[in-house]
């Protein structure tokens, strides 16, 4: 069993026998305005359901990109001076410095620690908007992981990623049990009806490739720039055959890998 504590947004903590690692650090308090580049921003309407002092220590954290607020804000950058192991895109630890391990898509870094199993973190590709937007949108990485003694499967966070033929290699590479599902459907007024991430339909139509035993979705509340809820991502889910789990924010919950 690995336990899930789901933070606010993206961030996730994830227990996986004596491995404490957490994705995408957010912890300022709501309530400001964030730019996200050409002018579009967003505003932060809740805050983390434990603060940063709250947290047990923290091993590794998988950070899918640095350049937006919504997966790294102030409070959550002052954190990763604290933590052994910072894995991100190449682009983002070249920035970050401090020794962070930048990963190319479906290039590998292993964890280790005596006493412990090895964890392996396989990066996965994203594409953060429509097509060519990765010029303004930036790089995004998600995160296959695998230790000795899984259930169903890989353990994949997707990261913040439209659907494209990127996501779609994930399942054609690995056996997923179980997914952190970024969501939300992120839109900007500036650019209409363009999105950043995938809606619940977006979702159904890649998880029925993948076929995992358990959806986890995330990053689908929290911010102005979401323009699909839980309950629209209910309703797409509805009949299909992926298993939805829901995290209460704040709540451990233990889940079969």
């Amino acid at each position: 069993m690995v336990r899930f504590t789901h933070l606010g947004g993206p961030t996730t903590l994830i227990e996986v026998d004596d491995w404490r690692v957490l994705t995408d650090p957010t912890f300022d308090p709501p309530g400001r305005r964030y730019t996200f580049g050409w002018g579009s921003f967003s505003v932060k309407t809740t805050g983390p359901a434990l603060g940063i002092g709250e947290l047990p220590p923290i091993d590794v954290v998988l950070l899918t990109h640095d350049q937006h607020a919504d997966n790294l804000d102030d409070l959550g950058r002052s954190l990763l001076p604290r933590v052994e192991t910072v894995v991100t895109t190449q682009a983002g630890a070249a920035r970050l410095g401090g020794g962070a391990v930048g990963l190319a898509p479906w290039s590998v870094h292993t964890v280790s620690r005596r006493g412990l199993p090895p964890v392996s973190i396989t990066a996965t590709p994203c594409r953060h908007g429509p097509p060519l937007s990765r010029r303004i949108t930036g790089d995004v990485i998600g995160f296959v992981l695998q230790w000795p003694g899984q259930e169903h499967g890989a353990l994949w966070v997707s990261g913040d990623s439209v659907l494209y033929d990127g996501l779609r290699q994930v399942g054609e590479r690995f056996e997923i049990g179980t997914v952190v599902l970024h969501l939300g459907a992120v839109r900007f007024g500036v650019t209409g009806p363009l999105r950043y991430t995938m809606t619940g339909r977006d979702g159904v139509e890649l998880c029925s490739l993948l076929r995992p035993h358990t959806v986890i979705p995330v990053h689908y509340e929290g911010w102005s720039h979401f323009s699909q809820g839980r309950s629209g991502i209910e309703e797409a889910f509805a009949g299909a055959d992926s298993r939805l789990h829901w995290l209460e924010l704040g709540v451990p919950d233990s889940v079969a890998v």
